[in-house]
């Protein structure tokens, strides 16, 4: 399993008081509990609603409507900012749990520092923290078990935040229907067997959250479903399809004239695909809508599709279906290739996903976006265009400015489309992103550089301050077969994957 970290949830500050109690307590007294802990804060509510948390099941329950989804097999970290003794909830980080109990000190200090510094980076240092470890029973164990079993990953994130001077001033574990704190100094205030969660939806919080409009959207697991590739008895169609289409079209895209081509037969498949899905009819949730795309896309359309997104510049091209009506629709192709790039393919996901992710970001859905984003890079870390996009959707950066960007390289292609037809005798401009006045030599070689492999199809070519040069970019196809990775390589990129190491993005 890939680990990665993957804020969620709204990003800033939230208005929800707090406090870190054992024992309820009155909204207003001094905080106080296991240790003398402060208070702590929740979540932003529309209208300034403020709910008051008053003890350990309180923040256990608060923490779904914090991320806005369930998390599973997770470590979570969220910020308080101590406003005179009122912790407000400031960032949040979410990790996978590694597999390996070796890597829980690296990961701990990973995701405390990443978490600080976002913080910083927003000129709100965090007082304190609040964590929380999510991991569901194994074959033969209990909720206990569980607990007992990850008390050494909660050690290695305190320790790790109070390196940082940011305290964790509760630890808890969630298992099985109920939970454990950590932080409990044993003198009989908690049992060992653990105290029940609460029904989903029943609490204070979930009223009050209900009535700002605020939702929770399923389970982590039912969140990341709508983006996994096939394993079904389906996914070996859809591979020989996609080897088909790969030896048809790298060696097209390859050629100079040829990768124009392809590009206007992606581009134009696409809309098709599309307009496809406008038309059909609506259906309730999502996974019945998922399953009406996934018949509406034939498995030679995916492949078409999929390897012709890994060229930099029909990608970006791609990218500017990102507003009004097309968008919604492109969202619906982003997640339906993603979920067809099965088998060896599965680092070609990196192109859909971070497309998904991007215009999940322009269009508000900023969960969605940071889950897409964070899996692209779960399929190539070296994806460029999905880690700049990534690092700007947690920093809170204004997706206006990248939609600018392409909605100026979809006008300045109108026009010399225009200015080429009403003057026959002009050079039609093959690349959008390369300047007036580049050389033959250099306009065929730009031309050609960024296809074959999905690593390395990361730069947007037209994306003002995110377009950045980098050696990765200019891959070559390779290893054994067309558009593949070379073997050498994808061990390396599995094995930067592995055990959970590697920490995208940090916060919200």
């Amino acid at each position: 399993m890939t680990n990665h970290n993957e804020a969620a949830g709204t990003s800033g500050d939230s208005d929800i008081n707090g406090r870190g109690r054992h024992a309820g307590d009155s909204a207003g007294h001094a905080p106080s509990g296991h240790g003398g802990r402060g208070a702590h804060d929740g979540h932003d509510l529309p209208g300034q609603h403020q709910v008051t948390l008053r003890t350990p099941a309180e923040l256990a329950d608060a923490l779904p409507y914090l991320l806005g989804y369930r998390p599973e097999d997770s470590i979570v970290l969220v910020a308080l900012h101590d406003g005179e003794r009122r912790g407000r909830f400031g960032g949040r980080a979410r990790l996978g749990i590694p597999a390996h109990a070796d890597d829980w000190p690296s990961v701990a200090d990973q995701l405390a520092q990443g978490l600080v510094k976002g913080s910083e980076r927003r000129g709100a240092r965090p007082e304190s923290m609040v964590a929380y470890l999510c991991q569901e029973p194994g074959t033969g164990e209990s909720g206990r078990d569980v607990m007992e079993r990850l008390r050494p990953l909660a050690q290695f994130l305190r320790t790790a935040c109070g390196r940082l001077d940011v305290p964790v001033i509760e630890a808890l574990c969630i298992s099985d229907g109920r939970f454990w704190s950590y932080c409990c100094p044993g003198q009989g205030c908690c049992s060992s067997e653990g105290h029940p969660m609460g029904l989903p939806g029943t609490s204070v919080l979930a009223a009050a959250a209900t009535y700002a409009g605020l939702q929770v959207r399923g389970s982590l697991r039912e969140f990341t479903a709508r983006f996994i590739p096939w394993e079904g008895a389906a996914a070996p169609e859809q591979q020989t399809a996609l080897d088909t289409a790969s030896m048809a079209l790298v060696p097209r895209i390859l050629d100079g004239e040829g990768r124009a081509e392809v590009a206007e037969e992606t581009l134009g498949l696409a809309r098709r695909i599309m307009k496809r899905f406008a038309d059909a009819p609506p259906v309730s949730g999502t996974r019945p809508a998922d399953l009406r795309d996934d018949g509406l896309l034939e498995h030679d359309e995916a492949a078409t599709l999929i390897l012709g997104l890994q060229d930099r510049t029909t990608r970006d091209r791609a990218a500017e279906w990102m507003e009004g009506d097309e968008a919604g629709q492109a969202l619906r192709l982003w997640r339906a290739l993603a979920r067809r790039c099965v088998g060896p393919y599965g680092e070609h996901a990196a192109a859909p996903l971070t497309l998904a992710g991007w215009v999940a970001w322009s269009t508000g859905d900023e969960l969605e976006a940071r889950e897409a984003l964070a899996m692209a890079l779960g399929a190539d870390p070296d994806y460029l265009f999905a880690r700049l996009l990534h690092q700007a959707c947690n920093e809170g950066l204004d997706p206006e400015s990248i939609r600018r960007c392409l909605r100026a390289e979809r006008t300045g292609r109108t026009g010399a489309d225009a200015e080429q037809s009403s003057g026959p005798d002009r050079p039609t401009p093959r690349d959008v992103a390369e300047p007036p006045g580049t050389p033959n030599r250099r306009r065929r070689r730009a031309r050609t550089a960024g296809i074959g492999t999905p690593r390395g199809s990361g730069r947007p070519s037209g994306a003002g301050s995110l377009r950045r040069r980098r050696p990765t970019d200019e891959a070559a196809p390779g290893g054994e077969g067309p558009g593949r990775v070379p073997e050498a390589a994808s061990e390396r990129a599995r094995g930067r994957r592995k055990g959970g190491r590697r920490v995208v993005g940090e916060e919200t």
